[in-house]
C-alpha cells in the first residue's frame, strides 16, 4: 500500500505547510462587517452548479448571501484560498482535506459535496486495443489526472497497490496533470497512456468509442461521499448563524436533487448558469445524473474521512491518532441528521 513517492510527500506536505503558515492567527483581515453579515464567501468549478447554488437558486438559504469569488480546478487551491482566508466555505476531496488537518489546521466539515456512484465516478480509461489491461501494464506508463494531492491521484496509487505493485513500480508510474478536457485526446493522440475522466467528460469519451474503461473508484472502495464544504472552526463559530443557513439549505438541495425527475434538476441548472453571466456553457450539466452523495442531506459521516486516514496510516503519510475525525464532524445544523 506504500505508494508515495518521498519528493512528492516532501512537495505535498510542504505546500500545505506553506498554505498553513499564511495565516497564523485569525481572519479577521477583511473587517467587522463582512465578518459579522450573512454572508459566505466561495469558489466553485466554472461550468457546474453546486448545491449551495441550487440550494440560493430554490430559495432555500433564507437571509444568507452567497458572494462568488471566482472559479477553481480543484480541491487543494479551493483549500489555499480557505486558509488565506480568501473564502469562507471549500469544497475538496477527503484526503485532500486530511492532508491539510496534517498541518494542524483545525477544520471543520459542514456538508457532503460530492460522492462517487456508478454514474459520477471517477474511471480509469486506455485505448480499446492497447496494451494496458491491469495494473502492471502502468509500470514505466503515464496516466492523466486533473490535479495532484486529491481524488485521482488517491485512487489510482490506490488501483496499482492492489494489484500488488511495489513502492518502487508505482513511482515509475508518471502522473501528468491535464484540464480534464484535454485528457480524451490525450489518449488517443499517444501523449499519456491512461487518463482519468468523470462526468459529462467520461460520458462523452465512451460514447465516441476507442476507449476502454479499466476501473471506476466505486469498484475500489463502493458508493462514497468523496468531498465535503469545509470551513475553518474559526470562521465557523464567528458567524455561526451563516453556516447553520448555508448547511440547512444546501443539505435541503441535496434531497430536492435526489427527489426531483432529472429534467427538472437539469434545467434548473441550465437556468442557473445562463442568468449568473459567468461566460459558462451548460454543455456539463446537460449531463447531470444524480446527486451521487450517499448520505441523506449530505450528513456528515466520519467513516467517509477514516477510510482515507486508513490508507494514509499504511502509506506511512500519517500516524495513528495524529487527527481526530469525530472533532471534524459536525451535523449540528443539517436537518437530517439523526444521532
Amino acid at each position: 500500500m506504500n505508494a508515495w513517492t518521498g519528493a512528492w510527500r516532501a512537495a505535498a506536505l510542504a505546500f500545505f505547510l506553506s498554505m498553513a503558515a499564511l495565516v497564523v492567527a485569525s481572519c479577521s483581515r477583511d473587517g467587522g462587517g463582512e465578518e459579522t453579515a450573512l454572508v459566505i464567501r466561495y469558489q466553485s468549478t466554472p461550468n457546474t452548479v453546486g448545491f449551495p447554488e441550487l440550494a440560493e437558486d430554490l430559495g432555500y438559504l433564507g437571509d444568507l448571501k452567497l458572494d462568488y469569488r471566482g472559479g477553481v480546478l480543484g480541491g487543494p487551491e479551493n483549500l489555499q484560498a480557505l486558509v488565506t482566508c480568501d473564502v469562507d466555505v471549500a469544497s475538496a476531496f477527503n484526503g485532500a482535506i486530511l492532508k491539510l488537518a496534517m498541518t494542524g489546521r483545525d477544520l471543520v466539515s459542514l456538508v457532503a459535496s460530492y460522492g462517487s456512484d456508478q454514474e459520477n465516478g471517477s474511471a480509469a480509461f486506455v485505448l480499446a486495443e492497447g496494451p494496458i489491461h491491469g495494473p502492471r501494464d502502468f509500470i514505466g506508463k503515464k496516466i492523466a489526472l486533473n490535479t495532484v494531492g486529491a481524488h485521482s491521484e488517491f485512487i489510482v496509487k490506490e488501483y496499482l497497490a492492489r494489484g500488488g505493485l511495489t513502492r518502487k513500480e508505482i513511482d515509475s508510474v508518471e502522473l501528468i496533470v491535464l484540464p480534464p478536457i484535454s485528457a480524451e485526446a490525450a489518449i488517443r493522440a499517444g501523449q499519456v497512456d491512461g487518463a482519468m475522466m468523470s462526468g459529462v467528460i467520461r460520458e462523452l469519451a465512451e460514447q465516441r468509442g476507442g476507449l476502454r474503461r479499466l476501473f471506476i473508484d466505486v469498484d475500489l472502495f463502493g458508493d462514497f461521499t468523496a468531498g465535503y464544504y469545509v470551513t475553518t472552526r474559526e470562521l465557523f463559530e464567528r458567524k455561526p448563524e451563516a453556516y447553520r443557513l448555508y448547511v440547512d439549505g444546501t443539505a435541503k438541495a441535496i434531497e430536492w436533487a435526489r427527489a426531483a425527475p432529472r429534467e427538472e434538476v437539469v434545467a434548473r441548472m441550465v437556468s442557473i448558469i445562463e442568468r449568473r453571466g459567468r461566460n459558462e456553457t451548460t454543455a456539463a450539466v446537460q449531463h447531470w445524473r444524480s446527486p451521487g452523495i450517499p448520505s441523506k442531506g449530505g450528513v456528515v459521516e466520519a467513516a467517509a474521512y477514516q477510510m482515507w486516514v486508513d490508507w494514509l496510516i499504511k502509506a506511512d503519510e500519517l500516524r495513528s491518532g495524529q487527527i481526530d475525525v469525530e472533532r471534524m464532524v459536525d451535523n449540528r445544523y443539517n436537518p437530517y441528521y439523526r444521532p
